[in-house]
């Protein structure tokens, strides 16, 4: 239950200053950002290869756990870290409701 509350406070967190960024620049502001020099680009790019082991992570996982990914995905695609983080939190929930009716039948 501490995993659950922490991934749902580190995301409305990173939701928050996602909204806040895009506010600040707009949404293809912030690629433009991204795109502006060596360095902004060394580390999208890196975003874009870790974003996608995890995406290749979560197809798996979910396949596994017969959990949806492609509305994960699509999230991941738009929007980032958010896209996991909300995949993870959707498993753990899963797993807490479970557990629960597991102790009611008990």
């Amino acid at each position: 239950m501490t995993r659950l509350v922490v991934l749902a406070l580190v995301f409305l967190d990173f939701a928050a200053f996602s909204v806040y960024a895009v506010d600040q620049f707009g949404y293809v502001g912030l690629f433009e950002q991204v795109l502006a020099n060596a360095a902004t680009l060394q580390i999208g790019l890196d975003l874009v290869i870790a974003l996608g082991l995890v995406s290749l992570w979560m197809w798996s996982d979910a396949a596994e756990r017969g959990l949806p990914f492609w509305p994960y995905a699509v999230v991941t695609l738009a929007l980032g870290s958010l896209g996991p983080l909300a995949y993870l939190i959707h498993r753990d929930l899963r797993e807490v409701r479970a557990g629960a009716r597991q102790r009611a039948l008990a």
